[in-house]
């Protein structure tokens, strides 16, 4: 009996490290995808697709292309999220990745608009749509992966781990840009620009090959057993969510409105506005990169203040000092000069994103009974990157426009989205403290 209890709880150390090292590596190359075509939004995508346009209407569109990925996020992450709760865990993420891959290399082989006209826009958007479908599930199955293997004391750590790697992600990304846009003007909007969605053909071969070796989680297993027994397996996991759930599917859409505007326009929208505020486009791609590689050293931090303090709590800090720092943010990134571009990013890095990012996964999987997590956590934070955070860098952009190229209205969208989150997690989670938490 010793032997096979010290048997099985080596396999399911051996698991949840499986788990943990497949959901950090996935949510990784997940964002590198986003953040590699939100680079090439703000520097190439323009000029390369919608050149005909002018220069203000070319950056306009790039940017709705780039939220166009995430119109079909909420689709992607309710099928995918039923397959999860239904199927499993393990087919629901092999599912997302392998859709990313296909779209990010697809991006990277597309002859332009020189080449195809219409057409090469048209199959961009398809791409596109192909990506964000196949994304909508990966950051949520990954934070339900490793919440599942983890003691739920210790939650806020372990999904802060696989939260701190969209900025590594980020950052990668950015570093692709910033390394091919040494080769000048010309090479990066000639062939250079390719090279980085064609390397990540490599990243997903490994990815799906990790995996393929996943197990089912002991609490989705267990779950399932319970409702196989009991004959509560018929009604849809969707169903179930808005039947049962749907206060909880609204407060999650709230609660991370902040961080998704924070998040987006620090990595996306920034980058063009140090652009065009006179900062050289390769030193814009080094500010993002340094400053996203602070929030993955301290993201972490916030899963164990999460797992401390409560998550609502920290999560609430984090969107109170986005509230803060909004305009000071957008000062220093719009001043053209490097040091202050390269602080201004590292402040919303280093100060909201942690707290953001680390407390967002316990708060979430605690959200939601085991039953229906994959699809309601899906659900509340792919319809907001629907809504919020693939229109954010958009938003902002055409605020700029509207105020004469003054900083005070995306500035004050920005704020305003904090201060959502912020007032939905303390109203929400007092009005239901005895259930949630």
């Amino acid at each position: 009996m010793p032997i096979t209890q010290t048997s099985a709880s080596t396999r399911q150390a051996r698991n949840r490290r499986r788990a943990l090292f497949a959901s950090v590596f996935g949510t990784a190359i997940e964002w590198y995808d986003y953040a590699l075509y939100g680079a090439a939004a703000s520097v190439v995508i323009g000029p390369l697709f919608f050149s005909g346009a002018g220069e203000q209407a070319a950056s306009i569109a790039a940017f709705a292309t780039f939220a166009v990925g995430f119109v079909a996020r909420p689709l992607g992450g309710v099928l995918i999220g039923h397959l999860g709760d239904r199927v499993g865990r393990r087919p629901a993420m092999l599912l997302s990745v392998i859709l990313m891959g296909i779209a990010t290399v697809g991006i990277g082989l597309l002859p332009t608009a020189s080449t195809w006209g219409v057409w090469s826009v048209g199959l961009l958007v398809l791409l596109r749509l192909i990506q964000g479908f196949g994304a909508g599930a990966e950051l949520t199955g990954a934070m339900t992966l490793v919440a599942e293997y983890v003691e739920p004391r210790k939650r806020g750590l372990y999904t802060s781990l696989v939260l701190s790697t969209p900025p590594l992600g980020i950052a990668l990304a950015t570093v692709c840009f910033f390394l091919v846009s040494l080769a000048g003007d010309d090479a990066l909007l000639g062939w250079a620009w390719r090279i980085p969605f064609l390397i990540s053909a490599l990243l997903f071969i490994v990815a799906i090959y990790i995996r393929n070796k996943l197990e089912e989680t002991p609490d989705y297993a267990a779950a399932m057993a319970s409702a196989r027994a009991s004959g509560q397996q018929a009604k849809l996991p969707i169903v179930q969510v808005f039947s049962g759930h749907w206060r909880r599917v609204v407060l999650g859409f709230l609660a991370i409105t902040g961080h998704n505007a924070v998040n987006y326009i620090l990595a996306v929208f920034a980058l063009s506005l140090m652009v065009s505020s006179g900062m050289e486009r390769s030193q814009a791609l080094l500010a993002v990169t340094l400053g996203s590689l602070v929030s993955v050293v301290l993201t972490p931090a916030g899963g164990w203040l999460a797992d401390r303090f409560g998550a609502p709590k920290v999560l609430a800090a984090g969107n109170i000092a986005g509230l803060l720092l909004a305009f000071p943010i957008f000062s220093m990134i719009s001043t053209g000069e490097f040091a202050y571009g390269f602080l201004g990013i590292a402040a919303g890095y280093a100060l909201v994103i942690p707290c953001t990012s680390g407390a967002q996964g316990a708060f979430l999987t605690e959200l939601f009974p085991v039953s229906v997590r994959f699809s309601g956590i899906a659900i509340a934070r792919e319809l907001n990157g629907a809504i919020v955070a693939g229109l954010s860098p958009l938003i902002a952009a055409a605020l700029l426009q509207a105020g004469d190229g003054s900083i005070a209205l995306p500035a004050g969208y920005l704020a305003l989205c904090c201060l959502s989150s912020a007032l939905a997690i303390f109203i929400g989670t007092r009005a239901n403290s005895r259930t949630l938490y």
